[in-house]
């Protein structure tokens, strides 16, 4: 049969410390936690997250030098009238 025991040897030995330290730990770890939260709250609020899509849709339609990219201008211009259309033939089928 096989001894499954550990060696007393195999166990890490664990540096002892002072309850300050563990506190001092603790705090920082604290403190840590405090500022990640922070971040995370900054990042999902709404006028963030709105400014955040803004900027998105500004760079479809905006190079970097701050031309108008006129194609993808066009393009939805093309799409919001091809959308007025679809609504204006639905609204005349139900009317009828």
């Amino acid at each position: 049969m096989t001894d499954t025991s550990k060696a007393p040897d195999a166990v890490p030995r664990q540096v002892r410390r002072t309850p300050d330290e563990i506190e001092r730990d603790i705090e920082a770890t604290r403190e840590r936690l405090a500022t990640t939260v922070d971040e995370l709250a900054t990042r999902v609020k709404p006028k963030n997250l709105a400014r955040a899509a803004g900027e998105t849709a500004r760079g479809q339609v905006v190079d970097p030098s701050g031309a108008l990219r006129t194609d993808r201008v066009a393009m939805f211009a093309a799409l919001v009238m091809l959308f007025a259309a679809l609504g204006l033939l639905r609204r005349r089928r139900r009317s009828d």
